[in-house]
């Protein structure tokens, strides 16, 4: 029996959850490849009149640029998926973010038409943004209004577990590309990447245009009328639970662009360790984060979201020292060690019960735009402007990385905090309306005592 009142089949249920993942997968390969050329050659080919340095912080703010339109997608595409249904929303914001990719593959370089390179990479870089500012969370909602009852965050993970699949791809391609020369690789391996996406795409719309709409959508709209602006009335009905999201993406978000973005960068440019080396360490750390957050979503399934999530957040502070105590020795397996570790156990930890909790804080007709809205509003806090910030504090320390390690426990602690100031949801009906969506005063106290939201 499906979590809506009406059975669903397993054929449809498997279609889904390929859905949820690998359109996922796609919308953040695309995502991830921007970030880790950024790290390794746009300082190059798009700001060359600057010194090594400040050409890498240049790039690192045009990936920190793209999250600024990323809250306007969650509330432009989050509004019409609230009305319109999940399925259209999926297709639009996987065209948006697969195009604004493949274009970015045949951009001209700084050499070739000046100023006006870095201009149209700021604006591809935008498109990116707005598209992805909805996808994950529609993705997410399509897997967790099928789930069975008693497993929403296994199904939701799939989502999650889309993501790092897409990060993995996009280590793994970077990893072949560069084993060609650094003349090659900057003439025309850089682009590699980015064209392949297209074909990626196209899979990706096959695959969600056979998606039925969620019957939890179907039933809600059937029995009350839409709301007329669902992200607004997510923010006035839901003040806790928009800032509980907010909070919660602080480490889950800033970490998860932090290491594989910022520390692929600080591994090759400051400790001087190969492009290969680097690289398998974060693919390997993608490889223990798949099978973490699959783990760690079943688990909150068994004892909560609350406390999977603030173990993640908790062992991420507790590890940002060692962490780059453990790079530092420059030693292959050390660095291998490290990447598994802070991304498997505290990346998946806390990615994996994310998404069905962040889903179960809203009511189904504004849970797009709760959802969405939200969760990239935390995205301008934390992901985008993680890697700037970190190669500010490391060009302000001579190299050092405490500074950063200060700033990953930081991150960390609010994200433990706001997570146990949230409820917890993990037995809620993911079907009902919350007595807020109902116009019935909210009782229950905030406070990590408070009662699950029905």
């Amino acid at each position: 029996m499906s979590a809506t009142s009406h059975p669903v089949s397993p054929n449809t249920l498997r279609h889904v959850l390929v859905a949820s993942a690998v359109g996922s997968a796609l919308e953040w390969y695309d995502f991830f490849i921007y970030g880790t050329a950024s790290a390794l050659v746009f300082g190059d080919l798009f700001f060359p009149k600057y010194d090594a340095t400040i050409g890498t912080l240049a790039s690192f703010a045009t990936f920190a640029v793209g999250f600024l339109a990323r809250p306007f997608g969650g509330l432009f595409f989050g509004h019409f998926g609230d009305r319109m249904g999940r399925k259209p929303m999926l297709l639009a914001t996987i065209l948006l973010v697969g195009g604004g990719t493949f274009l970015i593959g045949l951009l001209p370089t700084y050499d070739s038409i000046g100023m006006w390179a870095p201009v149209l990479l700021l604006v591809l870089r935008l498109v990116q943004g707005f598209g992805a500012g909805a996808e994950y969370g529609g993705a997410v909602i399509l897997a967790v209004e099928f789930a069975p009852p008693g497993k929403r965050g296994l199904f939701g993970s799939f989502a999650p577990l889309g993501v790092t699949a897409g990060n993995l791809m996009a280590a793994g391609v970077f990893y072949v590309v560069t084993l060609m020369s650094k003349d090659h690789l900057l003439a025309f391996g850089w682009r590699i990447p980015f064209l392949i996406s297209l074909l990626l795409l196209l899979v990706g719309v096959y695959i969600r245009y056979r998606v039925t709409e969620t019957p939890v959508f179907t039933e809600a709209n059937a029995k009350r009328p839409r709301l007329r602006a669902p992200a607004i009335e997510a923010l006035r009905r839901h003040p806790r639970n928009f800032l509980v999201v907010i909070g919660a993406r602080l480490a889950e978000n800033g970490l998860g662009f932090l290491f594989p973005v910022f520390g692929l960068n600080y591994v090759i440019n400051t400790l001087h360790v190969t492009r290969e080396v680097a690289i398998s360490g974060v693919m390997l750390g993608n490889f223990a984060e798949m099978f973490c957050i699959v783990l760690a979503a079943w688990l909150s399934d068994k004892i909560g979201r609350r406390p999977v999530y603030m173990g993640g957040a908790l062992f991420s502070a507790i590890f940002a020292f060692p962490f780059f105590l453990m790079v530092g020795t420059r030693d292959p397996v050390m660095i291998s060690l490290a990447f598994i570790l802070i991304m498997g156990i505290g990346g998946g930890g806390m990615f994996g019960p994310q998404a069905s909790y962040f889903a179960e804080l809203f009511g189904p007709r504004l849970r797009y735009s709760g959802f969405a809205f939200a969760r990239e509003c935390g995205s301008i806090l934390a992901g985008g402007p993680s890697p700037l910030i970190a190669a500010l504090l490391v060009g302000w320390m001579a190299g050092a990385p405490w500074g950063v390690a200060c700033y990953v426990i930081l991150l960390s602690l609010l994200t433990a905090l706001a997570v146990w100031w949230g409820p917890e949801t993990f037995r809620s009906d993911i079907r009902a309306e919350h007595p807020e969506d109902l116009e019935v005063p909210e009782v229950a106290l905030p406070g990590p005592a408070a009662s699950p939201v029905r």
